[in-house]
Parts: structure tokens; sequence; C-alpha cells
């Protein structure tokens, strides 16, 4: 799974600590200086292929091995900054950025090739960035206050 988020989702991500601190007014570390690409996926775009893949293993009795392995990720990779603006536009609030260089350990960037999950099971991801994060937005301001 890569970078996976939504209603519900877990408060150590990404979208769940900037959103938080947006809303609080807090400042939000942003390390490489904010030169990082991730491969988000939204919850449904998760749910949906892994349904797919055990309907196709019991429709075709266990076609696929046990040991398959399949990235399930997002359409295309975002720059952080990109994601960071598209928070802020829903929240109508701009974020404290502090610029930070490249965390030891860290990668520059991820991305979820799926070409073999999308030849098995036909699926692409349906929810684009600014859906999710709207969906997420909303279901965080529900949920908080």
């Amino acid at each position: 799974f890569f970078t996976v988020y939504g209603p519900w989702g877990r408060p150590d991500m990404a979208l769940y600590i900037f959103t938080k601190a947006i809303t609080e007014n807090k400042s939000i570390d942003l390390f490489n200086m904010g030169d990082h690409t991730r491969s988000f996926t939204y919850i449904n775009d998760i749910t949906e292929p892994i349904h797919r893949l055990l309907k196709i293993n019991y429709e075709k009795k266990d076609i696929l091995c046990n040991h398959e392995i399949f990235n399930i990720g997002g359409a295309k990779p975002i720059k952080l900054l990109r994601f960071i603006d598209i928070i802020e536009q829903y929240l109508g609030k701009k974020a404290k950025i502090n610029l930070m260089p490249m965390q030891q350990g860290d990668v520059k960037e991820t991305n979820a090739n799926i070409d073999k999950l999308e030849k098995i099971t036909g699926y692409k991801p349906q929810t684009n960035i600014e859906e999710g994060i709207k969906n997420f937005i909303d279901w965080y301001m529900e949920y908080h206050q």
C-alpha cells in the first residue's frame, strides 16, 4: 500500500498531522525543503482492488499464488507542497511551514507501479487527490468539533 489516507485515517500520517497543525495554528516541519513526492492512495482505492483480487481468486479457483505481491497505490505521485496547498484550500487557512533538510533514512519519492494490479483486476484508482483530501477534511472537521 502506498501512503493510504481518508476518513478515519491514522493520526500519525501526513494528512492528519498537517490538517491538525493547520487548524491549531501550529507549524509543520517539511523535510528535504518540502521537495518530497508521494504516491497518496485514497482508502477506497485500496479496498476495491483487494475485493476484486479476492473475487478473482475465488471464482477462478486460486488462480493467484499465495505469494503474489501487488502494489496498490494512487494514480500519480504528488509533491508534498501541492498536497499542503490543497489542504489549505479546503481549510481556508495557510500553513506555517518550517523547511528542513533531508531527514536521514527518508526517500525523496514514492511511486506505485500498479500495472500488474490493473492488468489482473482492471482497476484504476478512482479518487483524485483533491476529492480525497476534501473527503478527509469534511470528516476531520465533523469528528473533531
